[in-house]
C-alpha cells in the first residue's frame, strides 16, 4: 500500500525551507545523517546569494556529521548558527573566523534544551529513515542522536527514506525520551542491554510534508592507522585496568566501558580486547566505531549500548550481513539516554576519552588548539567523564614533532577541571592522581606522562611556583604557549624571561 505522504525530490523538499529558519537534522557522526536533502538547501543557499538575496539557517544535529551536511551547507554559507558539536575542517574556519555562530555543548543536554524551547522554535526535522508507516512510525537508520526529539518537536518534517539501509533494522533502537521536570521518573536501565522505551519514533501524520526517497551510504572516513605510540597508550589503559581489577577496585566481572572517538580509542579496545585477563565486558557508549565489531563477534564484548554506528563501508557490510547476529548484541539509543549522568553513575562506567592537552593540576583541555582555536567540541566526554567509576583520558605526550607538549602548566582551556579527571595516560606511563594533592598531582603527571624531553622544564617551572595550595604561576603559566608562538616550539624555554 502506498504511504499517504508526497513524495519528493531533494530539490522540492529544500524549497520548503526557508532563509532564518532552525532545522533538527539527523546524524551522529556522519552515522544516519541527512544526506540529499542537506546537499539541496545548499544549491538553493547558493542560488538565493547569486540572486542578492540572504539565505542561511540554523543547523542543530546529534553530534558531527558528513561532507553532505556540515560540509556542505559550510561551503555554501548556508549556516548561520551550529550545536552541539562539528568536525567539518571548512565549518571549523567559519566558527573560528567568527562567521558562524557555534555553541559547545554537553551532548547529553542538547534534547533537554532543545524540549524546554532555549534555542528557539524547531521548524523542520529533516531525518533520514529505514522504513515509516502510514501512522508515522519511523525507523531510524544507523544512528539516533537527538532525531526522536527533532520529530516530537519540530512544526514539520521531511524524511529521507534510505533504501541502502533496510527495514529490518526495526527492533536495533531503544527509543525512550524522559519528561522534563518535575515530572521526571527515574530511567529504568539498570544493565547496557536494558530497554526502556519503544522500537521506532512515533509522530503524528500531519507534520509529515513530504519524503524524499534516497539510496546512500553512510559517510565514515574511517581514521588513522594505529601505530607505535597509540598502541602503547592502549596497552597501558589496559594494564592500568587489569591492575585496578586485580587490586579489587575495578569487581571480577568487570564494568562497562565508554570508549571516545578516533584511532587510540580504536587502539584501547584493541588492547583490551587482546588482554585475556580481561574477562569479556559490555559497553555502554556513545559511539561503536569499526574495532567493536570484532570484539563482538569474537565474544570478547557481550554487548554494546550506543547512540550511533559509525562503521566504514566494508564494516557496515559485514554489520548487515550478520544483522540477526547483532541484533541480540548492540541497541541504538538517544544520546539523552546513550549518555546520560543518571545511567552514568548507576552502572558504574569506565570511560575513556582524549585530550589535546593535560596541564599540572589534571586539568584536561579536549576542544580549543592554543586556548583559541575550537577543534570539533566537548562532545559527550563531559557526560560521562564527570559521573564515571573510574575517568580516564589519554593523549601523545607531544604533538608537532615535538614541538608541543601536550602536558603544560595550565591548560589554554580548561573543559575537564582536575575535580573530575581521575587517570592521565600517555604512551609514557600512567599518572593514578586519585587521592592525591595538587603538588602530588603535578609530580605525578611529568614523572609518569611527560615526554622526557620536556620533564626537566616541567619540574623547572615547579620549582619557581613557591607558595599556594595549587602550584601555578599566573605570569609563566602560559609561557610554553607564547614561548611556541613566538619560536613555533615549546622547548628549550627560559623561565625567567617570561616573568
Amino acid at each position: 500500500m502506498p504511504l499517504p505522504f508526497p513524495i519528493l525530490t531533494p530539490e522540492e523538499a529544500a524549497a520548503l525551507i526557508q532563509n532564518g529558519q532552525t532545522i533538527g537534522f539527523s546524524g551522529f557522526t556522519p552515522a544516519g545523517a541527512a544526506k540529499a536533502i542537506p546537499k539541496a538547501i545548499a544549491a538553493q543557499a547558493i542560488a538565493e546569494h547569486e540572486a542578492g538575496r540572504p539565505f542561511q539557517i540554523g543547523v542543530l544535529t546529534g553530534a558531527s556529521t558528513g561532507p553532505s551536511l556540515d560540509g556542505a551547507l559550510a561551503a555554501a554559507e548556508a549556516i548561520s548558527f551550529r550545536t552541539p558539536y562539528q568536525s567539518d575542517p571548512l565549518l571549523r574556519a567559519q566558527i573560528n573566523s567568527g562567521q558562524v555562530r557555534f555553541v559547545d555543548m554537553h551532548l547529553s543536554q542538547l534534547p533537554q534544551i532543545v524540549r524546554y524551547g532555549f534555542l528557539g522554535p524547531i521548524h523542520f526535522a529533516v531525518v533520514e529513515a529505514a522504513d515509516i508507516t502510514a501512522g508515522g512510525g519511523i525507523v531510524l537508520t544507523t544512528s539516533v542522536g537527538a532525531s526522536n526529539t527533532y520529530l516530537n518537536c519540530a512544526q514539520k518534517i521531511l524524511i529521507e527514506l534510505n533504501r541502502r539501509h533496510p527495514p529490518t533494522l526495526l527492533g536495533m533502537h531503544d527509543i525512550f525520551e524522559p519528561k522534563d521536570p518535575p515530572t521526571r521518573d527515574a530511567i529504568p536501565i539498570y544493565t547496557p542491554s536494558d530497554r526502556g522505551g519503544a522500537a521506532m519514533v512515533v509522530v503524528d501524520p500531519r507534520k509529515i510534508a513530504g519524503i524524499v526517497e534516497t539510496n546512500l551510504d553512510d559517510e565514515a572516513g574511517g581514521f588513522d592507522s594505529s601505530n607505535t605510540v597509540t598502541e602503547k597508550i592502549g596497552q597501558n589503559v589496559a594494564e592500568f585496568l587489569v591492575r585496578e581489577m586485580h587490586s579489587g577496585r575495578i569487581p571480577r566481572q568487570f564494568l562497562p566501558l565508554q570508549s571516545g572517538v578516533g584511532n587510540i580509542a580504536n587502539a584501547v579496545l584493541a588492547a583490551l580486547g587482546e588482554r585475556r585477563e580481561v574477562p569479556a565486558f559490555e559497553m555502554y557508549t556513545e559511539v561503536l566505531q569499526d574495532s567493536a565489531i570484532p570484539l563482538l563477534k569474537s565474544g570478547r564484548c557481550t554487548f554494546a549500548s550506543t547512540s550511533a554506528l559509525t562503521l566504514s563501508p566494508a564494516m557496515m557490510k559485514e554489520f548487515y550481513t550478520d544483522l540477526d547476529y547483532f541484533r541480540s548484541r548492540i541497541l541504538l539509543r538517544p544520546q539523552e539516554i546513550s549518555n546520560h549522568p543518571e545511567i552514568v553513575r548507576r552502572l558504574g562506567i569506565i570511560s575513556m576519552n582524549t585530550a589535546i592537552e593535560v596541564d599540572l593540576g589534571g586539568n584536561v583541555n579536549s576542544t580549543h588548539v592554543m586556548g583559541r582555536q575550537m577543534m570539533n567540541g566537548i562532545g559527550g566526554s563531559g557526560d560521562f567523564t564527570r559521573n564515571a567509576y573510574v575517568s580516564i583520558f589519554s593523549c601523545p605526550s607531544v604533538a608537532k614533532g615535538g614541538k608541543i607538549s601536550a602536558i603544560v602548566p595550565l591548560c589554554s582551556h580548561i573543559d575537564h577541571n582536575e575535580h573530575s579527571v581521575q587517570i592521565v595516560i600517555t604512551e609514557n606511563g600512567v599518572a593514578d592522581l586519585r587521592g592525591k594533592d595538587p603538588k602530588e598531582r603535578a609530580d605525578l603527571i611529568i614523572d609518569k606522562c611527560a615526554h622526557p624531553e620536556y620533564r626537566d622544564q616541567l619540574r623547572t617551572y615547579l620549582r619557581l611556583v613557591k607558595d599556594g595550595h595549587v602550584p601555578q604561576s599566573l605570569s609563566l603559566a602560559f609561557a610554553m604557549h607564547r614561548h611556541y608562538l613566538t619560536n613555533n616550539d615549546m622547548r628549550n624555554i627560559e623561565w625567567e624571561s617570561w616573568r
